[in-house]
C-alpha cells in the first residue's frame, strides 16, 4: 500500500464531541454565583445541587466555578489528583480568565454522578494524541483509549489530557464566561458602559468614577445577566497567572496529613475501628480461577469474621487488615490449569519471534507504508538489521490498590456507596453496577486524592472484587491488596519484540526503514517514525497473544515505540558515520520546525560537543508524545563496569506551558520512571505466573542513583496546549542505550539494562 492508499477506519458516531459545552448560571442566595460550562443538555441541577451547592436557598446549573459570598472563588475539577498537579493548574486557567484573586481560589472535586463529562476528553481519546501524526498512518480505534463505547463514561484522568482538553475548552471558557456576566451585572448598576469596567483580583473596577466591588456584591445579578458560549479568551501576552509557576493547592493538607486518599475511607454514620476489613488473593495464573479451596486452619484465626471463595479470588474479612491478611496465608487453595502454552518468559518471547518470522518482509497488517521499503532495502550499499526487546512492566503505584464499598437494600431499592482511588470514576461506577446487577444510578463513587497511578487506575477490576465482597458480607468492608498482589496478579505493560530492517544510500542516508513489532494499542501513531524523512517505509504489526492482561502504562506505546525508534536511528547514525544529533536533525522532515528546536536546545544544554572523558558517553532521543516535543540527552559514566547516571538534560515543545514548575516537576518525575523501567522494570513468567513480588526484586531508581535533572521549556505557541504527565518518559530509555553504547560500545537492544552488566 502506498500514501495515496492510505486506509481510513470508519469513525462512530460516538466520537463526535461537541468543541464547547452549553453555558449556564444560577445564584446562591446570600450574594454567591455559579457559573458553569456544561457538558451535556440536559444535565440534572436538582441532582447537582446537593452535591456541589447544597446549602440552603442555593441554586445551580451545570457549575465549573462558584463565587461565595466571602468572594472565595471555587474551581469544580472534573479530574482527579494524583499528584500531578491538574486540580491546582485548572484553577489558575480558570482563575485568569475570570481575573480572580489566586490567593482566593479553592478547589472542589466534581460530583461522579454523569453530570462533568467532558467532550473534549474524549474527542483527545478517540483521535491521535500527536500533532505530526504522518498522513500516510493507518489509525486503529481498538486499543484502551479509543474503545468508543467507553466514552459514555469519559471522567476520565489520562493521556496528559486534563489541561489541554479541560482547561482549554472548560475552565477558560467557564471563567472568561463568568468575568463578562460579572462586568454587564456592575455596569446595569453602575450606569456606565461594561467597556469602562476593568477587572482585577476578584474585583470589579470602574476608575472614571471611582467605584468598585468585589465579585460577590454583584452575584445575584450577575447570573441575570446574557450568557457568551464563546467569550473572548485572553492573548498569552495578557495572562496573569497562566505560564506562571504558582502554588499548588493540594501540597497544604498532603504536608499536614489531612488529605483523604482512598486507603482513608471513612463511612458516614460507622466508627472507623468498627469497619472491616477484606485481604484478597487471586489464582497466580491469569485465566483460571479457584476450583478448591481450605479455610479451616483460617477460620478461628484472631478476627476473621468471613472467608468467601468468589471462584476468581479468595477473600478473607476481618477487624483489621493485620488480621485479615494473616488468615488469608493460612488459606490454602487449588486452581483450574491455564490453557495458554506460555509458561515462561522465554515462551513469550518464542510466540513474538514466531509472529514476526511468520509475518517476514511484508507480512502482518500494516500500521504504515510510503515508498517500497522492502526493494530499497535491498538494492541499499549499507544494510543495518536490529532486534529489540520491552518485557512486561508493573505500574508499582505508591498507594495500594484499594477500594472500600458497601452495598445495602433501602426502601428505594440496593443501594452501593464506593470509595476509591480511580482515574475513571464512572466507569468505576458502571463497573460495579455489572457486578452487582443493579442500576448505575444507584451507585454513588466517592473520590479522593489518588497516591499514584501510572495508568493502573484506569482499570475497575479492584472495584468490583469490593463490590463482590460487600454484596456477599452484607456490610462495609474496606479491601486491600497486599503489594505482592498487585505485582504479581495485575495489569501490566505489554512485552514486545520489534525487528527493524534499514537501507543506507551511499552518502550514508536512511533511505528504506521496515519495522515489524506484535503489540500496537495505543496511540496509533506511537509506531510511526512520523517526524523523519524516510522516502521509504515500512511498518507492520503482526499479533502475537500476551499470556499476561494488559493495561495502559505511563506514555502507552510510546514507552516501547520510543526505545525501538531512537535506539535503531541511532544505530542508522553510528552505520553511517555520523553524529547522532545531527543525524537526527538532518533526517527531519516537513513541519518539524519545533523538534529543531528542542534537539538544538538540548545540544546547548549538554555542550554535546565538548571533549568527553574516557568511561563516559553521551546519548540522545527525541519523541513527541501527547502534543508535547521531548528531546533528552543523558550522560553516563561507565568506568566502574556499571552504568552511573550524571546527568539528564531535557528540552520541551508543549505548545503553551500554563505552571512551568509544575511542568517541570511533571517532567522530572517521567525522566525518573523512564530510567526506573529501562534500568530494573521487568515482570517474569515462571510456571505462567509473574515472578516478581515487591521493591526488592522489582527495583525502583533510588535517590543515590538519580542523575541531575534541567529542564528547558520553549513555548512555541503554534500548537495546542501539549501534555506534561507522560512525554518526559519515552525517550529515557533509548536515550540512555545510546548514552552506554557511546561510553562503551556496547549496544543494548533489550531492557532492562542493570541485568546485563552484573
Amino acid at each position: 500500500m502506498s500514501e495515496l492508499e492510505t486506509k481510513k477506519s470508519e469513525r462512530s458516531a460516538a466520537a463526535k464531541w461537541s468543541r464547547r459545552g452549553f453555558i449556564g448560571a444560577g445564584v446562591l442566595a446570600g450574594g454567591a454565583l455559579l457559573i458553569g460550562v456544561g457538558v451535556r443538555p440536559g444535565n440534572p441541577v436538582g441532582k447537582l445541587a446537593p452535591l456541589v451547592a447544597g446549602g440552603e436557598g442555593e441554586q445551580l446549573v451545570n457549575s465549573w466555578v462558584k463565587i461565595g459570598a466571602d468572594n472565595i472563588i471555587t474551581a469544580i475539577v472534573p479530574h482527579c489528583e494524583m499528584g500531578q498537579g491538574a486540580h491546582s493548574v485548572l484553577a489558575q486557567m480558570l482563575a485568569d480568565e475570570l481575573d480572580a484573586d489566586w490567593s482566593m481560589v479553592e478547589v472542589m472535586q466534581a460530583p461522579t454522578d454523569g453530570s462533568y463529562i467532558i467532550s473534549d476528553t474524549a474527542r483527545l481519546f478517540a483521535a491521535p494524541f500527536t500533532m505530526n501524526a504522518a498522513d500516510w498512518l493507518e489509525p486503529t480505534w481498538d486499543g484502551l483509549f479509543t474503545q468508543l463505547g467507553r466514552l459514555a463514561d469519559v471522567m476520565i484522568t489520562g493521556g496528559s489530557s486534563s489541561i489541554r482538553s479541560t482547561g482549554q475548552y472548560q475552565m477558560r471558557i467557564a471563567g472568561a464566561a463568568a468575568r463578562k456576566m460579572l462586568v454587564g451585572a456592575a455596569a446595569d448598576e453602575w450606569g456606565v458602559p461594561p467597556g469602562e469596567i476593568v477587572t482585577r483580583d476578584s474585583t470589579l473596577i470602574h476608575e472614571v468614577s471611582g467605584k468598585s466591588a468585589p465579585y460577590a456584591q454583584f452575584a445575584a445579578a450577575a447570573a441575570e445577566q446574557p450568557m457568551d458560549s464563546s467569550p473572548a479568551l485572553k492573548d498569552p501576552k495578557n495572562y496573569r497567572l497562566m505560564g506562571k509557576s504558582k502554588r499548588r493547592t493540594d501540597i497544604p493538607a498532603k504536608v499536614t496529613g489531612k488529605a483523604d486518599f482512598g486507603m482513608d475511607a471513612k463511612i458516614p454514620g460507622f466508627d472507623p475501628a468498627d469497619l472491616s476489613y477484606a485481604a484478597v488473593r487471586r489464582p497466580p495464573v491469569p485465566g483460571t480461577s479457584v476450583t478448591a479451596m481450605d479455610a479451616e486452619a483460617a477460620k478461628n484465626m484472631p478476627g476473621v469474621q468471613q472467608i468467601l471463595n468468589m471462584s476468581s479470588f479468595i477473600a478473607v474479612v476481618a477487624d483489621g487488615y493485620w488480621n485479615a491478611s494473616q488468615a488469608l496465608n493460612a488459606v490454602t487453595a487449588e486452581y483450574s490449569q491455564s490453557k495458554s502454552p506460555i509458561k515462561t518468559t522465554a515462551d513469550q518471547f518464542a510466540a513474538f519471534a514466531k509472529a514476526l518470522d511468520d509475518a517476514g518482509d511484508d507480512g502482518g497488517d500494516m500500521a504504515a507504508s510510503r515508498g517500497d521499503a522492502a526493494s530499497t532495502f535491498d538494492n541499499a550499499p549499507t544494510k543495518l538489521e536490529a532486534e529489540y526487546k520491552a518485557p512486561f512492566l508493573a505500574h508499582a503505584p505508591m498507594e495500594p490498590v484499594n477500594c472500600t464499598a458497601w452495598v445495602r437494600d433501602t426502601d428505594e431499592g440496593a443501594k452501593c456507596d464506593i470509595w476509591t482511588s480511580t482515574q475513571v470514576p464512572l466507569m468505576a461506577r458502571s463497573a460495579a453496577a455489572g457486578a452487582l446487577g443493579i442500576d448505575a444510578d444507584d451507585i454513588t463513587v466517592h473520590h479522593p486524592f489518588l497516591g499514584g497511578a501510572f495508568g493502573r487506575r484506569l482499570e475497575n477490576d479492584y472495584v468490583t472484587m469490593a463490590a463482590r465482597i460487600a454484596k456477599a458480607t452484607g456490610y462495609p468492608v474496606k479491601m486491600i491488596w497486599s503489594r505482592e498482589e498487585d505485582t504479581q496478579k495485575a495489569l501490566y505493560r505489554p512485552a514486545d519484540l520489534s525487528r527493524f530492517k534499514g537501507g543506507l544510500d551511499a552518502d550514508g542516508k536512511l533511505v528504506a526503514y521496515n519495522n515489524v513489532f506484535t503489540q500496537r494499542h495505543d496511540p496509533a501513531e506511537a509506531s510511526v517514525p512520523g517526524i523523519y524523512n524516510i522516502p521509504n517505509t515500512s511498518v507492520r504489526v503482526a499479533p502475537a497473544e500476551l499470556h499476561l492482561p494488559f493495561s495502559a502504562w505511563r506514555s502507552v506505546d510510546h514507552s516501547q515505540q520510543g526505545f525501538f525508534i531512537e535506539s535503531f536511528i541511532d544505530e542508522a547514525a553510528h552505520a553511517a558515520g555520523a553524529d547522532p544529533l545531527e543525524y537526527r536533525l538532518a533526517m527531519l522532515g516537513d513541519n518539524t520546525e519545533r523538534h529543531k528546536a528542542v534537539l538544538e536546545k538540548v545540544a546547548e544544554m549538554s555542550d554535546w560537543n565538548a571533549p568527553r572523558a574516557k568511561g563516559t558517553g553521551k546519548g540522545v532521543a527525541i519523541v513527541e508524545s501527547f502534543g508535547t516535543v521531548a528531546a533528552e540527552l543523558i550522560e553516563v559514566d561507565l568506568t566502574s563496569g556499571k552504568p552511573k547516571l550524571l546527568n539528564v538534560w531535557t528540552a520541551t515543545d508543549a505548545g503553551y506551558v500554563m505552571n512551568p514548575d509544575g511542568f517541570r516537576n511533571q517532567i522530572e518525575g517521567g525522566i525518573v520512571f523512564g530510567l526506573t523501567a529501562a534500568l530494573y522494570g521487568e515482570i517474569d513468567l515462571v510456571d505462567g505466573a509473574a515472578k516478581q513480588s515487591n521493591f526488592h526484586d522489582y527495583k525502583m531508581l533510588r535517590m543515590d542513583e538519580t542523575p541531575a535533572i534541567e529542564v528547558a521549556i520553549i513555548n512555541s505557541g503554534a500548537v495546542p496546549v501539549g501534555g506534561a504527565g507522560e512525554p518526559g518518559t519515552p525517550p529515557a530509555a533509548p536515550a540512555l542505550a545510546n548514552a552506554i553504547f557511546a561510553a562503551s560500545g556496547k549496544r543494548l537492544r533489550e531492557m532492562p539494562f542493570a541485568k546485563q552488566f552484573t
